[in-house]
């Protein structure tokens, strides 16, 4: 062993010089992600427009195909041939309504029926009622007002401009559905409730009708959990179609000017605006002829 007042030689390292990775700039990696995310949105975009193009294709070749076989014939109801009132609407899903909107439009149809199963049902609840209880007489002859009304007014006044605002992206229309869809809205609360004489097998009416007998009050209760299930759905879809119109560009200008532009074609209005200027125009003439004359 060396003595204690010799140093040793220092011996050369031999592993490998180990460099610590150095952090990227800071502007570097956000300059990145911008153009990794903006790289994104482009791809995003033109695969959306692609989509709209090709459903504008396919949508094209199937109206050519409708006008071929001598254009867009009425569907809606769907009623026997020899029946002597024939269909009032058009209806087709596939053909009208882009593919993106369809689900949501068949849906608020399936709903529509809903309403109408659930209005018809209602009948027989309060003609339950009024089997056990003599004095129920009113509502059940409200309940046949009920079906015999809401059904046709509730798809011609919402549905019906439902399926035209997709099917032509028409800001009025969405407007009109909006307005009548709340007083909708209102409606289902009232049926759900059942105030009695009102000709609804809602909650209060179900629970008096158990005083009478329980097989209608269950009966009742089972319309009146019909008649729920229809105000939160409906609650629902008026969301769904309200974020759905807010993506489509729709706006109250366009609306305002969608009427005005309605109103000013009709034909109806122009000849009443083309008579009230002539007789205007007739009467400046005789009065200025009299003046003359005086």
């Amino acid at each position: 062993p060396p003595p204690g007042n010799v140093k040793m030689p220092n011996v050369p390292n031999t592993q490998p010089a180990i460099m610590k990775p150095t952090e990227e700039p800071s502007s570097y990696t956000q300059i990145a992600k911008e153009h990794a995310l903006a790289q994104a949105e482009l791809l995003k975009r033109q695969e959306e427009l692609e989509r709209k193009a090709a459903e504008l294709d396919r949508r094209e070749r199937e109206m050519q195909s409708l006008n071929q076989q001598g254009g867009r014939k009425n569907n809606w109801p769907p009623l026997p041939e020899n029946f002597p009132v024939g269909p009032c609407f058009y209806q087709d899903f596939s053909v009208d309504i882009p593919v993106e909107f369809q689900k949501t439009v068949k849906i608020m149809y399936y709903l529509w029926m809903f309403d109408t199963v659930t209005l018809f049902l209602n009948i027989f609840g309060c003609l339950a009622w009024f089997y056990v209880d003599a004095t129920r007489g009113v509502d059940f002859g409200l309940s046949i007002l009920w079906f015999l009304l809401f059904t046709p007014c509730s798809f011609v006044c919402w549905y019906r401009p439902l399926y035209g605002a997709f099917r032509r992206d028409s800001s009025f229309r969405f407007f009109v559905f909006f307005f009548v869809y709340i007083c909708q809205f209102a409606v289902h609360v009232l049926q759900a409730a059942g105030f009695q004489r009102w000709g609804n097998c809602g909650w209060i009416s179900s629970l008096t009708g158990l005083n009478k007998s329980i097989p209608v009050g269950i009966m009742m209760i089972i319309i009146a959990a019909l008649f729920t299930a229809s105000a939160v759905i409906s609650l629902v879809m008026f969301k769904k179609v309200h974020g759905l119109y807010r993506t489509t560009g729709a706006s109250f200008e366009k609306a305002q000017q969608e009427f005005a532009t309605g109103v000013m074609s009709n034909k109806t209005v122009q000849t009443a605006a083309a008579s009230a200027a002539s007789t205007a125009a007739t009467s400046a003439a005789q009065n200025a002829f009299k003046g003359n004359r005086m």
